[in-house]
């Protein structure tokens, strides 16, 4: 690479008068957890996906599966990839020079970084935007936002996240070594020129970016839903907007509590010019907060379900001893009911009493 050190030493010189002390057993420990966590979570999350895409085949739920399957994927390869490179560091002692020459395992391991840090947040707000115009706009939803339209847009989010990864690599920038040695990013020491500024700045504003869209597109859905909830008087609705108003609360916590110390402090350093007085444990544990968020995915949109909702109300219920809300039986699944309720509520004859009859709740 075009880069004034030698490629086997990109980004190592800054670190010999860099003291970041990680305790090597603890890291391991940490990493260990976080690939096994993330790995058995999102396997399961997988099965779940696919016994429900044999079991239910409807157009309107077949968005929904697809966009689910891409993020679970990601974030099983995400998890797979990143943990077993950052094993093989700290099994090599973080021994760089050694196994690093060529820095071919260092701008791998950046590359997957990037690619499986942003892709997870475009496909979270890609998800909110189909669930925003499932339900407020139902008949163009069932009409023109078919399975091939979703492969598309899943295929062109891979390639963008694919495009802003190799950036750096096109443009003849080595991602560096960070000052614990255990991982690879774009440069966050010594900034020498606004091009390095400009790529901690790009993906920080894309990662605030897809968590604005996906917060503006889920208040917009738990709105219409409300809305809808209160304009019908028929009970049956209850049950279906009560879980997708908790399925959406939980998704924007999660998302913003998990990313935003990793992309506030990529962005301070950015803007900083590498001189915030952020520590390597500092973004250590915002890294590992990010992580977390590609581990607690499949359980906010796949596992986050009616049977576990049921479950946690009669445990809660019981323990108080009152009872706050009277869960109906679930009548259909969240996102298929959903659509049924708002199409009825905008259609001309909505004024007149909705009479839905009673179905039998699907497996979950």
């Amino acid at each position: 690479m075009n880069t004034s050190k030698s490629p086997g030493l990109a980004g190592f010189g800054v670190l010999k008068n860099t003291t970041c002390h990680t305790e090597k057993k603890i890291s391991v420990f940490f990493s260990i957890i976080f690939m096994t966590a993330g790995i058995l979570s999102n396997s399961l999350a997988i099965v779940i996906l696919m016994k429900a895409y044999q079991r239910f085949r409807q157009k309107s739920k077949a968005s929904f599966l697809l966009l689910a399957s891409g993020l679970v994927v990601t974030d099983l390869f995400g998890h797979l990839i990143n943990g077993a490179i950052a094993v093989f560091v700290y099994a090599s002692d973080k021994d760089w020079i050694r196994f690093n020459q060529s820095n071919i395992l260092c701008s791998v391991f950046g590359i997957c970084m990037v690619f499986f840090g942003l892709c997870p947040l475009f496909l979270g707000s890609v998800m909110a935007v189909e669930r925003c115009i499932g339900v407020t706009k139902p008949i163009f939803h069932s009409t023109k936002m078919t399975s091939r339209h979703v492969k598309m847009m899943l295929t062109m989010v891979c390639l963008f996240a694919v495009l802003i990864a190799l950036l750096p690599i096109l443009r003849f920038r080595a991602y560096q070594i960070q000052a614990s040695r255990t991982w690879c990013f774009y440069k966050t020491e010594h900034i020498e020129d606004w091009e390095d500024r400009f790529y901690l700045l790009l993906f920080s504003c894309l990662g605030f970016l897809a968590l604005a869209i996906s917060f503006l597109c889920n208040a917009v859905t738990g709105i219409t839903l409300l809305r809808v909830k209160f304009k019908s008087q028929q009970r049956q609705g209850r049950s279906h907007h009560f879980e997708m108003i908790i399925q959406l609360l939980a998704i924007m916590c999660v998302s913003c509590i998990c990313w935003s110390p990793f992309l506030v402090t990529m962005a301070r350093i950015g803007i900083n010019e590498g001189r915030s007085k952020e520590t390597c444990e500092t973004i250590l544990f915002a890294l590992r907060m990010a992580t977390w968020n590609q581990i607690l995915d499949p359980w906010v949109y796949i596992l986050l379900r009616k049977a576990v909702l049921k479950n946690l109300y009669k445990i809660t219920s019981g323990c108080c001893g009152v009872h706050v809300i009277n869960l109906h039986m679930w009548e259909l699944s969240s996102i298929k009911n959903s659509l049924k309720v708002a199409a009825i509520s905008e259609s001309p004859g909505s004024s007149k009493q909705i009479n839905l009859q009673p179905l039998n709740s699907v497996g979950q």
